[in-house]
């Protein structure tokens, strides 16, 4: 029997071009784990990198219908208003004959299963959270050819119509069993997984539902991570990112165990990259990562108002953000933040404390950091805490396909009336840095006119918030955009005059 696994095209959104909608990171691995584990146990199986090779919807509908194989296997992920695209391949794949099993998995199916399997006729199966093992008994039942309705954390037609008939798979214990993920290339940085899940249970992350609610947060051995580490160096890999949502894990046998890991690469000679919260560094912790090849770190911070951590449930406070930036700082690595500007449980002060949480942080002296810090909003996607809640609130409409995405009502009108504001000139910004011809694409040596454009950046946010705090809100937002726009283009410009016209009312 055939298995085809398959990352599928991407496309770039519009409007949501700089937003994460399937987090955590290691989603860009889901494809290789399910590869690895399926050759693993003996099927003749083939990873195709479609998103990896900038291939089309057409190419890869070609490229599936060559090789033909039983089982199809799609690490579907989340691609906003393109969406759609993917569930038309699988219906031109049934419309030119092909007869395989389509399965998907990851976060998005894992998240809207019901939805997908009483809506598109294509798809045959879902795995349900942590997929490993389900689709290895799905390939051996169907090459024997039985009934799969049976397979824990499998979704399909019959059990989702049936209520109760669906039996969920709790997460592997240890994820030592896994094998290393398949991988099309080692160029550039290379990622890699050294634990799964997250303690905490933050309201905008998916990952608590993606795991059933079970043990959120397993850590590979060190032994295991350090012998994959060395296999991918041996082939020339010298930059790494380990791509877990909270690396270090939880408490004292968390930081042991990243000692001990330290203690393993730091022979290796090479650079490396993670994400973590605040509350799991210190100094001893920092000495050792630095001096095994630590270079760049992701902080979810998320934001500067303790009302607000509260409410999406960080378990974490702004003063432990501060200590944990200051400590990093002290050992040579600079942080970028993970910080929610505009949540829609926020108010007018909450957007005080934030600015004035990045300016005390220093966080708002690059270009690039500013335009991000300054514009992220709360995601909702469904599945999360916060989708539930403003659910059943009456503040939330269901948007995108299958209802994933959830538009959500502000309860202050100046803190929305901000974020489209503040978004749109954010959003110009970042679109300019990835233009060769604009005056600040990323690539071009740092001039005067990025600083021009940040200070506007910080000085518009400010410009704003004043405003709003004055309840002086203009209804005509279009107009306002266009305003704002004539500025950043006289910013980019470089004509005289404009730090003081950028500070004027608008």
């Amino acid at each position: 029997m055939k298995t085809l696994i398959l990352e599928h095209p991407r496309m770039v959104s519009k409007k949501r071009f700089n937003d994460i909608a399937n987090t955590p990171l290691w989603s860009c691995l889901m494809g290789g784990y399910a590869a690895a584990m399926l050759e693993s146990r003996g099927f003749a199986s083939c990873f195709m990198d479609a998103a990896g090779n900038r291939w089309d919807f057409e190419q890869t509908e070609q490229e599936i219908l060559d090789i033909n194989p039983d089982l199809l296997c799609v690490n579907a992920v989340y691609f906003w208003e393109h969406t759609p695209h993917l569930f038309t391949l699988f219906t031109h794949l049934r419309s030119r004959g092909f007869t395989g099993h389509i399965n998907l998995f990851g976060f998005f199916p894992t998240l809207v299963f019901q939805e997908i399997l009483t809506t598109q006729t294509a798809v045959d199966s879902i795995a349900v959270g942590e997929f490993e093992h389900t689709l290895v008994e799905l390939a051996a039942t169907l090459e024997q050819g039985k009934d799969f309705g049976r397979i824990p954390g499998l979704a399909q037609r019959d059990n989702v119509l049936m209520p109760g008939a669906f039996q969920s798979r709790p997460p592997e214990k240890n994820p030592d069993i896994f094998p290393a993920p398949l991988r099309p290339s080692l160029e550039g940085t290379v990622s890699i997984l050294a634990s799964r899940g997250c303690y905490n249970h933050c309201s905008f992350c998916p990952v608590p539902s993606f795991y059933n609610q079970g043990p959120l947060w397993r850590g590979r051995t060190p032994q295991e991570i350090a012998q994959e580490m060395q296999t991918l160096v041996e082939k020339g890999a010298k930059e790494f990112y380990f791509v877990d949502p909270n690396f270090i894990g939880p408490g004292k046998k968390g930081k042991e165990r990243i000692l001990k890991l330290m203690g393993l690469i730091k022979p290796m000679k090479i650079h490396f990259g993670m994400e973590t919260r605040p509350s799991d560094l210190d100094d001893e912790i920092l000495d050792h990562l630095v001096a095994s090849g630590f270079t760049s770190l992701l902080m979810g911070i998320e934001s500067g108002s303790e009302t607000i951590l509260g409410k999406i449930n960080k378990s974490t406070g702004p003063s432990q953000g501060a200590q944990a930036i200051s400590l990093c700082r002290r050992h040579g690595i600079e942080p970028e933040v993970g910080f929610l500007m505009f949540v829609q449980d926020a108010t007018l002060p909450d957007l005080r404390n934030n600015i004035d949480f990045l300016m005390a942080n220093n966080l708002l002296d690059r270009l690039e950091r500013t335009a991000n810090l300054l514009c992220h909003c709360q995601i909702v996607l469904k599945g999360t805490a916060a989708y539930t809640q403003f659910e059943q609130e009456g503040r939330l409409v269901k948007n995108g396909l299958f209802g994933f995405e959830g538009e959500v009502t502000f309860i202050d009108d100046g803190v929305q009336w901000m974020s489209k504001l503040v978004v749109a000139a954010c959003h110009t910004i970042i679109m300019g840095m990835g233009d060769p011809e604009s005056p600040v694409y990323f690539a071009k040596p740092e001039t005067e006119v990025f600083h021009r454009a940040n200070r506007y950046l910080v000085d518009l946010f400010f410009r704003l918030l004043e405003q709003a705090e004055a309840g002086r809100i203009h209804d005509d937002i279009p107009e306002l955009v266009t305003g704002i726009d004539q500025e950043i283009r006289a910013v980019l410009d470089v004509q005289p005059g404009i730090e003081s016209s950028s500070v004027a009312e608008l």
